[in-house]
């Protein structure tokens, strides 16, 4: 006989939880309906990324009408080189965002944590121990950051906002105390493997081989996770949607492949080859993409930030999760601090960590992470920041000054804001 005071078995907390992709999979059975669903859904609002991609089309335009030196295989490739550490940054922001929180440290502790690599690689430490130490350091200091805000229950603008200003300080210190290697308040970088990041790049043969074999793989992981999904009866797209979308990630990467092949040299310089930068952001795309999509940790992290509350009933360790992601936002920090580096070739007490923090914030934003917690992806950093890089870029090639660079951003970050808070106000009337 079956006890009377049977309890219905426990439900893990991962399946309380909304996936924050569903939309358009949810009601789709073909291509056909899945186009109708998404074209319903954009008039009424729910538009995604699609505003900003077009926007970065029509920037792009509008910089190669101005100057034709735009998309000149040059400038295209130093443009992603460029991006490289906002890009990063961004990502580093998003693990925060998610939860409704901001880390305005990150630009600072990126620079901090240069430093330490720095001044490891002059002492003559090898280049692996340096970067290790100085992510180390990051980590752990994402990870104070983030327990005093989840146990403390303090807001994180004000806690890091503290750190920005505390961080400024200690990079200050740092480099003074370096003795001869922080010279005139700037420390050099002296290794040819973290230079190359920014200053290198793959062979004509190995850049096909590589872009072929990372969108082959990508491609291959979201069409498994797809017919994963189909065959236990979960949200997924129709297979011809998760086609498409396949094609355009290998498609994406043969483009990227072909214009770094191109010959930007000068003169009889011959130039040519991806630059390793693009190559370390979508290594850092692909592995936090699949922690964030992939893991119970980032389930939960959608949960907190949709909705603490019900995720605190549902069985999340809220504090432990909070505290995981600032450290992983150190974390990436402190791998664009090492990026930042090999771009600028030093380190020095004239880094602008608050500008490169809000650059990265913005970044997030205005590819399409919300600033409210629970919607975004890793990718939204990459559009967002290919965004402020060609603001950036294509204003200076007009000849127009900083000022110019940051209201340009600035305006096209409140557009952003705003276009998420009147989708957000559509969704909940």
């Amino acid at each position: 006989m079956t006890s009377g005071n049977h309890e219905p078995p426990k439900q893990e907390p991962a399946e309380l939880i909304t996936s924050p992709d569903a939309s358009a999979d949810l009601l789709a059975n073909s291509l056909g309906e899945y186009v109708r669903i998404v074209s319903r859904r954009i008039r009424a609002g729910e538009s995604g990324a699609l505003p900003v991609i077009l926007g970065l089309v029509a920037v792009v335009i509008y910089f190669q009408v101005r100057s034709s030196l735009f998309l000149s295989p040059l400038n295209l490739v130093n443009l992603l080189a460029q991006s490289s550490f906002i890009i990063t940054l961004g990502m580093a922001e998003i693990f925060v965002l998610l939860l409704g929180d901001i880390d305005l440290a990150a630009g600072f502790t990126a620079a901090c944590a240069a430093v330490v690599a720095l001044w490891m690689l002059a002492d003559g430490f090898p280049w692996w121990a340096a970067a290790l130490v100085s992510l180390a350091a990051a980590a752990a200091y994402g990870a104070l950051q983030g327990i005093i805000i989840a146990r403390l229950r303090i807001p994180s603008f004000v806690v890091t906002l503290a750190g920005q200003l505390g961080l400024s300080g200690v990079l200050l210190v740092l480099i003074n105390s370096a003795g001869s290697i922080g010279n005139g308040g700037v420390i050099a970088l002296q290794n040819s493997v973290i230079n190359d990041i920014e200053g290198g790049q793959l062979s004509p043969i190995a850049t096909w081989i590589v872009m072929i074999a990372i969108t082959a793989v990508a491609g291959a992981v979201i069409f498994y996770g797809d017919f994963r999904r189909r065959s236990a009866g979960l949200v997924a797209p129709p297979v011809s949607v998760s086609l498409l979308k396949c094609g355009a990630i290998v498609g994406a990467g043969i483009v990227v492949a072909w214009v770094a092949n191109l010959n930007r040299g000068r003169g009889t310089r011959v130039l040519e080859g991806l630059p390793w930068s693009v190559l370390v952001v979508l290594v850092i795309l692909f592995a936090w993409t699949v922690l964030l999509g992939r893991t119970k940790f980032g389930r939960y992290i959608y949960a907190i930030g949709g909705s603490a509350e019900a995720a605190r009933r549902a069985g999340v360790g809220i504090v432990k999760i909070r505290t995981l992601a600032f450290m992983l936002c150190g974390l990436t920090a402190g791998m664009t601090g090492i990026i930042y580096a090999s771009y600028l070739g030093s380190i020095s007490t004239d880094v602008n960590g608050g500008q490169n923090v809000l650059n990265a914030v913005a970044a997030a934003v205005i590819g399409g992470t919300s600033l409210f917690g629970g919607r975004g992806k890793m990718v939204h950093a990459v559009i967002g920041g290919l965004v402020v890089g060609v603001i950036y870029n294509g204003l200076e090639l007009l000849g127009l000054t900083a000022s110019a660079q940051l209201i340009w951003t600035a305006l096209v970050l409140l557009a952003a804001v705003i276009v998420d808070r009147l989708t957000r106000s559509g969704s909940t009337t």
